[in-house]
């Protein structure tokens, strides 16, 4: 709807209802997940049983908290480790695949941009089946020809950081390329002539320029790692990630406490949004 244009009073009344009801269907499920995460009950559904905190700090059986559980204690950490990884690995070479497409020029450059996309239109269970028997076959034939165990092609963390970044530092390299391409080239050329060197004026110029989008790839990358499913479902090893962690879980019974955990991730994921475009506006 375009404010300057007058509209009637029923496509006004319309818009509107869209409007409400376009984001409650968004919040409800939130919300419901929420409100359970409270719920003093062994499952998250009605009746209500009445408030309790014993899902976030209980230490007793059957309702120890998600502070207290260690299994998920130790999966959220896992998550961050690899969630840092993938961040750092997708910010570099996104950086560096910014200029390369920003500043060159070169035979087969928009072959390799859309070979660069393709990760984002490829379905995330059939890129992770794709990279586990790539990764398998290789490591199969290094033990057939040298009897050489390459445990890193195996499923587990470093096959999981490396199936993350193949999509992830894609979308790292959108969001800073956009950035770069409104950088005025004329200031690295002033940097130049004054006696800089490239390095020199791209350190001291470019980088501070771009380092709201360098925080804020940084930033997508680690929320898109953290909460990613069906990569890692496929190239997880004995350290499960939380997200594999909450579906074995739920494969055993749902409970309140994935209410929980659920909870703080959505906090946690929008107060880190928060964060970021606080910092971005300063």
């Amino acid at each position: 709807m375009i404010p300057t244009i007058p509209q009637s009073r029923l496509i006004k009344v319309t818009y509107t209802a869209y409007v409400v009801l376009f984001f409650t269907y968004l919040a409800l499920p939130l919300t419901v997940v929420a409100v359970f995460a409270f719920n003093d009950s062994q499952f998250p559904s009605l009746p209500w049983e009445g408030f309790t905190w014993d899902w976030f700090f209980g230490e007793e059986q059957p309702k120890i908290g998600v502070f207290h559980e260690r299994p998920i204690l130790r999966a959220i950490g896992t998550s961050a480790f690899v969630g840092l990884c993938v961040s750092a690995l997708s910010v570099a070479v996104g950086t560096t695949n910014a200029f390369l497409f920003n500043r060159y020029q070169f035979r087969g450059r928009g072959l390799l941009y859309v070979l660069m996309l393709t990760p984002l239109v490829i379905p995330g269970i059939v890129l992770g089946i794709s990279i586990l028997v790539f990764s398998s076959t290789v490591a199969n034939a290094a033990w057939d020809a040298m009897e050489w165990d390459i445990t890193a092609l195996r499923p587990g963390l470093v096959l999981v950081i490396l199936g993350q970044f193949s999509f992830i530092t894609t979308i790292a390299t959108l969001v800073i390329a956009a950035r770069l391409q409104k950088f005025d080239r004329t200031l690295e050329e002033a940097a130049l002539n004054l006696g800089a060197g490239h390095l020199t004026a791209v350190r001291s110029i470019t980088i501070p320029y771009l380092m709201p989008a360098l925080i804020g790839a940084f930033v997508v990358a680690f929320l898109m790692s953290f909460e990613n499913f069906n990569t890692t479902l496929m190239l997880v090893g004995s350290d499960a990630p939380l997200t594999i962690a909450m579906f074995d879980r739920l494969k055993e019974g749902s409970t309140p406490l994935l209410n929980a955990v659920s909870l703080l991730l959505m906090v946690g994921s929008s107060l880190l949004a928060l964060v970021m475009i606080a910092f971005q506006r300063r």
